[in-house]
């Protein structure tokens, strides 16, 4: 048992609303949300959850840093949020995906709220909603930029507003620290593999270059199929693809309970029984809640498609079972000794650099005894568009009926003949905490000749983690400081209609006072903090030379395999087509 002991409470079901991603259409997203509760007799969901390309813009300034071709930029809706115009309806928290304002994310790395009851979970992040444990991970693959710093500054170059929407590893370290069961996880692009447990021939035919992908085993991001491994949440969303489909993962129930801690140079991957179930019944055991998602149906039934297609879809046959197999294929097991040959070794990766004789081990194996959930629904939306499916709501109770959480006190249950308010509030999760202390002494931004700590193996980790708790417990869990403060203050000019909609003017840069408070709370540096001096030395000087042309990176397919050894671009490098895709 960790130092921290938080309340129980008996829980009930948490009325969960997803979409796949904002494209910066927030009014249609909240008014479909809304005709979706009516649907159900809902009064409102307790959170909306948005899969990624959310475009937290503020104004136009804030296009100039955003990854869409600036024919395609557009405002969307989300200052008249930031600005106060309009309240979001309904608590909506989001991860970031390839398509976002970089310059107001980047000032909320651990997470804040990018407007009134609007959270952003920040690179990676773990946080309560009533008896609900929430984990989101922000970014998409790229595997040349995976083990470097996070070194994007104001002002950005052409390269830089690419790979600040990369995913980095020392995030993901984090993530794969925690030891307790999780409920829902959230990722922007999806776990790699995760399409071999669902309906393949569907997908093909929706998508037909991903077979290709899919069978090379570049489709999807790895580091969000290392955290799903890891966390083996009851539901995991994404967005990305600009598609529906779901899957449902099974894992193999650990034989023994934990015989000792786990060690990054012993540890041996378990083996993952990829196998999608025979029947509906086996993989969905709530089938009889009608509000249950249904994640083991068939996306090939077209009797939900509408323009706000929320309704849970009709029954139809399981997915396809697919062969069992052991782990997703590395990148060492398929690349060819000429490729290696031919890679200076100035590109090696610091892993083969400073620990030789260290066997490879699947990062985030083999899975704590305080995970046991071995059944993942994963669902995958599209974006907010007429015709599309793009939203999904749900009725979510914990995997543990009584769980550690931390239960608001009032207004816990809900009427569909009264006005919506809400039943729980957004409370930090402890151990996050500590694992956040543990690492944030390494932690560096804005410096690309900067190491990054390498990876020390859980076993290094944990007394470290272990003895945070324990300060975390102190310092704020006793002293009832969970909670998220609702502390947002617009910091950056929204805004006004009527003025010019497009600049070529990048945005200043701006020290946020949530990440002061929030790093202040757990007693870590704010590294996002600068005086005005610097600031303007820094603009002064301009954005530093791109070194691919503003393509983050795109072009060294051969470099990226080696370095961050998890395979090439995948679908991450088709970023534009992606944003610009119709179908």
């Amino acid at each position: 048992m960790s130092a921290i002991e938080i309340q129980t409470a008996t829980v009930q079901g948490v009325r969960v609303a997803v979409e796949g991603c904002g494209h910066g259409t927030l009014n249609a997203i909240y008014a479909a949300v809304e005709r979706s509760c009516k649907e159900r007799s809902w009064d409102g969901v307790d959170i909306l959850i948005i899969g990624g390309d959310f475009q937290a813009v503020r104004n136009a300034a804030d296009l100039t840093v955003m990854s869409v071709p600036v024919k395609y930029r557009e405002l969307g809706d989300f200052h008249e949020y930031y600005s106060g115009t309009r309240k979001a309806p309904y608590l909506t928290i989001f991860v970031a995906g390839n398509h976002e304002a970089a310059s107001h994310l980047w000032e909320l790395y651990y997470g804040g709220w990018v407007a009134p009851n609007i959270y952003y979970m920040g690179a990676a992040n773990v946080l309560w909603l009533g008896p609900l444990r929430i984990a989101g991970m922000s970014g998409i693959w790229k595997g040349f930029d995976y083990r470097k710093p996070h070194h994007e500054r104001l002002p950005f170059g052409a390269d830089d507003v690419k790979s600040f929407y990369h995913i980095r590893e020392v995030d993901v370290r984090k993530l794969l620290q925690l030891r307790t069961q999780v409920d829902i996880g959230i990722s922007h692009d999806w776990p790699r593999a995760v399409e071999r447990h669902g309906n393949q021939k569907h997908l093909w035919n929706m998508k037909p270059d991903f077979e290709r992908e899919s069978l090379d085993g570049s489709l999807g991001n790895p580091a969000a199929a290392y955290a799903m491994d890891r966390l083996r949440p009851a539901y995991w969303f994404s967005a990305h693809m600009h598609c529906k489909f779901s899957a449902i993962k099974i894992y193999e129930k650990p034989k023994e309970p934990e015989q000792k801690k786990p060690e990054a140079a012993e540890s041996t991957p378990i083996r993952i029984q990829e196998t999608a179930p025979s029947a509906p019944s086996e993989a969905a055991p709530t089938a009889a809640n009608p509000d249950e998602i249904g994640l083991d149906m068939d996306d090939d039934d077209d009797d939900d498609e509408q323009t706000t297609p929320a309704a849970p879809p009709a029954p139809a046959p399981a997915p396809e079972p697919t062969p069992v197999l052991s782990k997703i294929p590395t990148p060492e097991e398929t690349a060819t000794e000429a490729l290696r040959a031919h890679l200076p070794a100035s590109f090696a990766r610091p892993a083969q650099q400073h620990h030789q004789q260290q066997p490879k081990t699947t990062p985030g194996q083999p899975v704590p005894a305080g995970i046991t959930n071995t059944t993942v629904r994963f669902l995958a939306l599209d974006k907010c568009l007429p015709g599309r499916k793009f939203l999904q709501l749900l009725e979510v109770t914990p995997l543990n009926a009584t769980t550690t959480s931390h239960p608001d006190p009032t207004n816990t249950t809900t009427s569909p003949t009264t006005t919506f308010t809400p039943r729980y509030t957004l409370k930090y999760d402890p151990e996050w905490l500590a694992i956040t202390r543990t690492f944030a002494p390494s932690l560096t931004i804005g410096d690309r000749a900067a190491p990054v700590a390498p990876d020390l193996g859980e076993a290094h980790y944990l007394p470290l983690i272990q003895a945070e708790e324990a300060w975390v417990a102190e310092h704020i869990v006793q002293r009832n400081r969970l909670a998220v403060p609702a502390n947002f203050v617009p910091i950056a000019p929204a805004h006004v209609p009527g003025m010019p909609e497009s600049t070529s003017e990048q945005p200043d840069e701006y020290t946020n006072p949530q990440t002061e408070a929030f790093c202040a709370l757990i007693g870590v540096p704010n590294l996002w903090a600068a005086g005005e001096d610097e600031r303007r030395e820094r603009k002064a000087r301009g954005p530093p030379p791109d070194e691919f042309g503003g393509r983050g990176g795109d072009g060294e397919e051969a470099v990226e395999v080696e370095e961050a050894g998890e395979g090439g671009v995948g679908h991450a490098g088709e970023e534009i087509d992606l944003y610009l895709s119709s179908s």
